[in-house]
């Protein structure tokens, strides 16, 4: 009799509430146990924790949150994934507490964290025991924080995460949004209306889309629940378990065929070229998991493999704003320097960058203080470092991108490149403005051609070699094999940071 209770228990709690499970197919979502049998390796075991709690009371099965313990590409992950037929998966006194444990877990074991979050917050019925407390929801922002940089965390974001409960994915390592379904936003729009006068919509206020190309708040947009699952276990299969370990290794493949770099750079600086053709030229083809692509666009980052090798690539994009960095394109770079640091994932930065913007919208936007971000995330990045200068390097530029003083492993610069404060052109009329006005209009333009000629030939990339401001230059037909020959001598780098409590971050 006790056997056939805990299989009819079981049964039902299993289900959730079965009456809403239409509700969600009509709004074209998963139930949470199909996400997870497509999340999980085929055939593979789940082990779920506190699948009994609150079994007593008929309306809260499993209090609308799975947790556990499962395989996905071979690897033990811990698992919490939100029940929306069960209180549209608001968190309750359980819910909580399940939440918190599955981080500790996963802190014990050493192993990433998955949240699959499809939540309408906390119950306002259960505000006492899940909100004030020390082990209450402020535990689970706690437990993240502590979490950050020892296990991946990854936030699948299937529906709805209002108000405090926002916070789940903001503190996570990657975000990754359904289109159309997904939202995270302080203020509900009723909300906003009534305390500001605002109208909005959900979509405009706190949308997948608008997170992915507005806030940065969201990662990675995906096209329906089985696209965003996919694209976790592809980011998975690209990370380590832990701070401990490296990202594993995998066989060699060739980069995408098509045009040489040397066919895709042009030597003229104003011309512009897709940086997406150089990484497909250096990267093993269909390695490429590309973070915040449609945020701040100007600057691309992403994972992906060279011969075989994990490594996070940082590179201009001077086919939108010039490649010129921005507060938020310093932002994006910054936290994805952070990222692979903290995971053992060595950075390659391509670079062609005139520089930070200038103008009074961005300074008030606070240009100095972004951009130093970035500077610091590369100061304080230990793991192998290889700067390329694809075509140009100017300024602070230089600096953001690795330059030669930011201890890259390997400073290299492709034929094309050029290295100085600014380039000729706005050089010359710095330098020599008043000289210039000072000249007969018929005699400007030729002087004006011999001083940008002049200060060319002074920042000739073979007299930096000469210098030996540069390690070398490498053609770009023989870019890959010369990252490949580096980030396998590099691999055995030991360096930490000098010891402290933290740098005072420029945030």
């Amino acid at each position: 009799m006790s056997e056939e209770r805990y299989w009819k228990e079981r049964a039902r709690i299993e289900q959730g509430h079965t009456r809403y499970r239409e509700k969600l197919r009509e709004e074209g979502k998963l139930f949470v146990r199909d996400r997870l049998k497509l999340l999980l390796d085929p055939g593979s075991p789940f082990q779920e924790d506190w699948l009994f709690a609150r079994n007593t009371e008929e309306d809260t099965p499993a209090d609308g949150v799975v947790t556990g313990v499962g395989t996905v590409g071979g690897r033990a992950v811990c698992i919490m994934a939100n029940d929306y037929t069960v209180k549209a998966g608001s968190w309750g006194e359980k819910t909580v507490q399940k939440i918190v444990r599955i981080q500790e877990k996963a802190l014990r074991l050493g192993v990433p964290l998955l949240y699959l979050v499809d939540a309408a917050g906390g119950r306002i019925s259960e505000q006492i025991k899940i909100f004030p407390g020390r082990f209450h929801a402020g535990r689970i922002f706690y437990n993240e924080v502590q979490l950050s940089g020892v296990v991946p965390q990854v936030c699948i974001l299937f529906g709805p995460s209002p108000a405090g409960s926002a916070y789940l994915p903001a503190l996570t390592d990657l975000v990754i949004m359904v289109e159309g379904k997904a939202s995270m936003f302080v203020g509900s729009p009723r909300m906003v209306e009534m305390a500001i006068g605002e109208k909005t919509t959900l979509e405009d206020l706190g949308g997948a889309r608008m997170h992915c190309e507005v806030s940065g708040c969201g990662d990675v947009l995906a096209a329906s629940d089985e696209d965003a699952i996919e694209l976790a276990k592809r980011y998975l299969a690209l990370v380590p378990g832990s701070f401990r370990e490296k990202p594993a290794a995998a066989d060699a493949v060739d980069a995408k065929p098509g045009r040489s770099i040397d066919q895709i750079v042009p030597y003229d600086q104003r011309k512009y070229f897709d940086m997406y053709e150089v990484i497909d030229r250096v990267i093993d083809a269909e390695s490429w998991f590309e973070i915040k692509r449609l945020f701040a666009a100007e600057i691309i980052v992403g994972l992906a493999r060279i011969g075989g090798r994990v490594v996070g690539i940082v590179a201009n994009q001077p086919k939108v704003k010039g490649g010129v960095l921005f507060p938020d394109s310093a932002d994006k770079a910054a936290r994805f320097i952070w990222l692979c640091n903290a995971f053992n994932i060595p950075l390659v930065y391509l670079a062609d960058v005139s520089g930070f913007m200038v103008g009074t919208k961005v300074e008030r936007a606070g240009i100095i203080r972004h951009g130093a971000k970035m500077i610091f995330a590369t100061s304080q990045a230990t793991v192998p470092k290889i700067s390329v200068t694809i075509r140009k390097c100017y300024g602070a530029g230089l600096y953001a991108m690795c330059g030669p003083a930011f201890e890259p492993d390997a400073a290299v610069v492709l034929p094309q490149g050029q290295i100085a404060i600014m380039g000729p052109e706005p050089a010359v009329n710095a330098v020599y403005y008043n000289k210039i006005m000072e000249l007969p209009e018929s005699e400007r333009v030729a002087y004006v051609k011999l001083k940008r000629e002049e200060y060319a030939a002074d920042v000739d990339i073979y007299k930096l070699a000469s210098e030996m401001l540069v390690d070398d230059i490498v053609p770009g037909s023989q870019l890959r094999d010369e990252l490949i020959k580096r980030l396998t001598y590099a691999a055995s780098k030991t360096l930490e940071f000098p010891p402290r409590r933290n740098g005072v971050f420029p945030v």
